[in-house]
Parts: structure tokens; C-alpha cells; sequence
């Protein structure tokens, strides 16, 4: 496993989802899918988003990742 930071390559909205996605051996396709399809249910998803996108430090940058 790697360390939880957004990429600054092959993300598309914030890079939650291509962090996840390396974090755990996917790919940020996949990862995108399973995120679509959790927004079928009911859950604060887009909240968690907004999280992650807020607390992941961007990779390359200077502050160490918390993880």
C-alpha cells in the first residue's frame, strides 16, 4: 500500500478517488464506479468526498501525509 495522497496525474474532479484507488491496489476506474454506484444509496457520500478532498494532501507537495 502507498501512501493516502491525491495524484496530481489521472485524477479528475479532486483525486479522491485515484488516491483511494492506489491506496488499495484498484484502479481509479473501478474506484469511480464503486463511488457512483454508492451514491444510489442513502449515505453523506458527497460529504465524505468533500472531506477527503480537504484533508488529503496533494502528492509531491511539501506537508506529510497523516497516514
Amino acid at each position: 500500500m502507498t501512501a493516502l495522497a491525491r495524484p496530481t496525474d489521472g485524477r479528475m474532479i479532486g483525486g479522491v478517488c485515484a488516491a483511494l484507488a492506489r491506496r488499495f491496489g484498484m484502479s481509479a476506474t473501478t474506484m469511480r464506479v464503486i463511488f457512483v454506484v454508492s451514491c444510489l444509496l442513502p449515505g453523506p457520500q458527497f460529504l465524505l468526498y468533500i472531506a477527503l478532498w480537504i484533508l488529503l494532501p496533494k502528492e509531491g507537495g511539501k506537508a506529510k501525509t497523516a497516514w
